[in-house]
């Protein structure tokens, strides 16, 4: 028996790809080469966002193209680039977080709460809550709802308010910890070490190590909670 084909229509041309590929590997299947827009193909880098539609369901559905799996008559539709506004600002000279904030995105304030956001988030976050925690000053708890933001642009694409959540998170994030979180005393004391050399000799094995004993030592390494 062959392969189960399913037929998905990609920029309005009709292919039929083996069911069960992701919508990336569909099109690859397709004959389209990814030269650019593919990036890390695992979820994490959000290059790869998607606008699709399926038969008998108004809304136009989102995801990432390495993770979502095609349905039969989907229509999709890549987007490799999302025009966003995006400040520019040097952290050394920056004032008081909140007014600063207001400075680089005064459309911030613009956020309607209507959560659009979220409903298009394909890590699941909510992007909504952490501009509102940013808006407050919270900065701390902002970052913590956005630390997982793997800025595909999603949320900007659909924001009614022209918001781009993603953008102020990022910038959130570069003064909390630069002005705002206190700095691990055990951190200071390992740059220190570095510096006076005291594991150049742990460096060095590092480098020399085989890609084996690199991925036993990240996957068994500490973390630390933002």
């Amino acid at each position: 028996m062959g392969e189960s084909l399913v037929p998905i229509y990609i920029m309005g041309k009709r292919y039929e790809v083996p069911e069960g590929l992701t919508i990336m590997k569909a099109l690859e299947w397709a004959g389209y080469q990814l030269i650019r827009g593919c990036g890390c193909r695992g979820g994490f880098c959000g290059a790869c966002a998607t606008v699709y539609r399926v038969p008998g369901n108004f809304r136009i559905q989102v995801g990432l193209a390495c993770q979502t799996p095609v349905t039969p008559h989907m229509t999709l539709m890549q987007l490799p680039y999302f025009p966003v506004n995006k400040a520019i600002y040097d952290l050394d000279k920056v004032g008081s977080p909140l007014e600063t904030l207001l400075q680089l995105y005064p459309e911030a304030t613009r956020c309607l709460g209507c959560n659009t956001c979220t409903s298009v988030c394909p890590q699941k976050l909510q992007p909504m809550y952490y501009v509102a925690a940013a808006l407050r000053g919270d900065f701390a708890r902002a970052a913590e709802l956005s630390f997982d933001c793997i800025m595909c642009g999603l949320c900007a694409a659909r924001c009614p308010a022209q918001l781009v959540p993603y953008n102020i998170a990022i910038f959130v994030r570069r003064y909390y910890s630069k002005h705002m979180r206190p700095k691990p005393q055990h951190l200071k004391d390992r740059v220190a070490e570095i510096r006076a050399g005291l594991h150049d000799q742990a460096l060095a094995g590092i480098a020399a190590a085989s890609e084996e004993e690199l991925k036993k030592l990240y996957l068994e390494r500490e973390f630390e909670k933002l």
